[in-house]
């Protein structure tokens, strides 16, 4: 999720666990460790699938926050005298304000590796868009709230439980429309006998009511958006080709077996001149995904080996003001514009 979510997600966490004990101070080391755990985008990784793929591994994982959770305390009762006394409960503001973010991370599509260094394996349960104000509205609410100096103790422990309550309720509807939405398009490809590699449903952005559907089938693959409000019948894909094979000779590439593991199989080859890049569908819409990468180069003697740049797509933001439309009207397409076979910013 996006930063000010999770600081004040911290915020919120921190002030349940201690805010009675030692105030506003609970809500602000709250809000400064739940951001903790994404400075690991500052580090050296060596390169760009490098950074893109070990982002979110061990510093957020739930076993290195159960044991650095001691050290920061440590760290923060030797800063702050008064805290020694309440060592116990500074453990659990530690520890809960790391572990949700990490934890909040997961309901994004990107991937968290939350049992680093047991596995690798980057949890993603996508319920969440990574910016989504219904969420991260009460816990911003809350936490201005509880800085607030005139405000009562008692008031403000009951508005920031209120808050946690809020967007926790909000999460876990966001889980039932999921299965909602992914029962819903089920029935839409067995009706089409539409073949099924991979399946994907994600939020839209900033909303759970309209959802990108992504289906990787033999050397293609089909978007669509789909609303809680629509049926089977409802369901529109777009199908879009994939040039894989393009990936024959470098296939035993270190960068492109992690990109290929990393999207969990949601990839499109493409050539682009003589660069052969490697997109993320999981991120972005066709025409404008936010992860591409050159895995190759396209010579006189073939395919060769890229430098595994990553290159950004050009967002196209003609079709935002018609998420909210397609919500309630299916009719509506959220299809990128293209002309032949090359995508346009504008008809």
């Amino acid at each position: 999720m996006d930063s000010l979510t999770q600081a004040v997600l911290g915020g919120a966490v921190g002030y349940a666990v201690l805010g009675n004990k030692v105030g506003r101070k609970a809500a602000i080391y709250g809000a400064i460790l739940g951001t903790l755990p994404d400075l690991d985008v500052f580090l050296p990784y060596g390169g760009e699938v490098e950074a893109f793929t070990f982002h979110r591994g061990f510093s957020h994982s739930l076993l290195v926050h159960l044991l650095i959770s001691p050290l920061i305390v440590w760290l923060i009762s030797t800063y702050d005298q008064g805290a020694a006394q309440f060592k116990k409960h500074w453990f659990w503001l530690v520890f809960l304000c790391l572990s949700t973010h990490g934890i909040l991370d997961s309901f994004t599509v990107y991937g968290t590796q939350l049992l680093w260094p047991i596995t690798e394996y980057p949890f993603a349960i996508s319920n969440l868009f990574i910016i989504d104000p219904v969420y991260t509205l009460p816990l911003l609410i809350a936490f201005i709230v509880v800085l607030l100096p005139n405000i009562k103790p008692k008031r403000a422990s009951k508005i920031n439980l209120f808050a946690i309550v809020i967007s926790s309720l909000y999460a876990c509807w966001s889980l039932v429309a999921k299965v909602y939405i992914d029962n819903t398009v089920a029935i839409a490809l067995n009706d089409r006998q539409i073949k099924v590699n991979h399946y994907l449903s994600t939020p839209a952005p900033l909303s759970t009511l309209l959802w990108r559907i992504l289906i990787m089938s033999d050397d293609q693959y089909y978007e669509g958006y789909v609303s809680v409000f629509d049926s089977a019948s409802d369901v529109s894909l777009s199908v879009y080709d994939s040039s894989d094979y393009l990936l024959d000779n470098i296939q035993d590439e270190w960068g492109v077996q992690r990109l290929q593991w990393f999207t969990k199989g949601f990839y499109s080859v493409k050539q682009d001149e003589q660069n052969i890049v490697l997109s993320d569908l999981r991120m972005g819409v066709e025409c404008s995904y936010v992860f591409n990468f050159i895995v190759g180069k396209q010579t006189s003697n073939g395919i060769v080996t890229g430098t595994f740049e990553k290159v950004s797509g050009r967002p196209d933001l003609s079709q935002l003001g018609n998420i909210w439309d397609r919500i309630w009207d299916a009719s509506i397409s959220l299809a990128p514009h293209k002309k032949n076979g090359v995508c346009v910013t504008s008809e």
